[in-house]
């Protein structure tokens, strides 16, 4: 952020929101309070990407090596991973995995601009999802408030 936030862009959007209702202030908090920050520069919501575009286009270009037109493409299927070769040694010492699920759930605010009301509403929703895997993919939610020290 530090590198390409110019004083003509904060003049023209320091003061604004996006449709979210999230300031571009929040979005750019963490690079303020963490100069040492990667990046410095979150999204609160998508429209915050397209309402201060002008030093998000920047970031995502220098962070991301595509420009505002290049298009996201997602296949959700595992045929075509490639993972590393694992012996048998190795995947035993492999106790629980983690997977994390962010800024993508349709109808609300990402990070920065999110409730703690709409985070328990996305997690209880996340958690009833996952809760239909089966086989190999079925394991146990542990959330953050209230886990066990052991755990």
């Amino acid at each position: 952020m530090s590198r390409n936030l110019t004083q003509e862009i904060w003049n023209e959007y320091k003061d604004l929101s996006c449709d979210g209702g999230v300031t571009f202030k929040t979005c750019c908090f963490s690079g303020v309070a963490n100069l040492d920050s990667g990046i410095g520069l979150y999204a609160g919501s998508h429209h915050a990407y397209t309402k201060f575009n002008k030093l998000f286009d920047k970031v995502v270009q220098e962070y991301h090596g595509h420009g505002p037109k290049a298009k996201h493409t997602s296949c959700m299927k595992s045929d075509g991973l490639k993972n590393a070769d694992f012996s048998e040694e190795d995947s035993a010492m492999v106790a629980s995995t983690r997977i994390r699920v962010g800024r993508n759930m349709d109808g609300y605010p990402l990070g920065p601009g999110v409730t703690k009301e709409q985070r328990l509403e996305i997690m209880n929703k996340v958690v009833e999802a996952c809760n239909q895997f089966d086989g190999d993919l079925k394991g146990k939610f542990y959330p953050l408030d209230g886990m066990s020290k052991e755990d």
